[in-house]
């Protein structure tokens, strides 16, 4: 399991950063006075809302990635190519959220934005065909 190990650092990364983004989340919702629940106006340009966004994006993201990543361990997906998966799909969700966060036209959809959320995608449905081929046993 030794060898995993950095896979297992890179999703406790993802799973940190959703914590993390909780907590901003939250706490920006405070400061500002506002109800907790949806942001209102649903605006990339209101800083609030893209807070929210962000974390929600994040969240909606860790599933659909880290039980494929666990699955991977468990079949036998080649350390080093799981931890190269693991490890880009890391560096988009940053950039995704250093972009959203940082607003401007970056942070609209349609944009670099749309760009990383498609790259990420592509990232985890080679993760999940690279962990099936692994658990189907050849020859039997």
């Amino acid at each position: 399991m030794a060898a995993y190990s950095p896979s297992v650092v890179g999703v406790l990364i993802l799973c940190l950063l959703s914590i993390l983004l909780a907590i901003h989340s939250g706490s920006s919702k405070g400061r500002a006075g506002a109800l907790s629940g949806p942001v209102l106006p649903a605006d990339d340009d209101n800083l609030l809302y893209r807070i929210d966004r962000v974390h929600m994006n994040t969240v909606e993201a860790l599933p659909p990635f880290i039980v494929p990543a666990i699955l991977a361990m468990m079949v036998g997906v080649s350390a080093f190519t799981l931890a190269a998966l693991v490890w880009v799909y890391v560096a988009i969700r940053l950039i995704h959220v250093a972009v959203y966060l940082g607003g401007g036209k970056a942070a609209k959809g349609g944009s670099i934005r749309t760009i990383l959320y498609v790259l990420g995608a592509l990232v985890t449905v080679i993760l999940i065909a690279t962990t099936a081929v692994a658990a189907i046993p050849l020859g039997t």
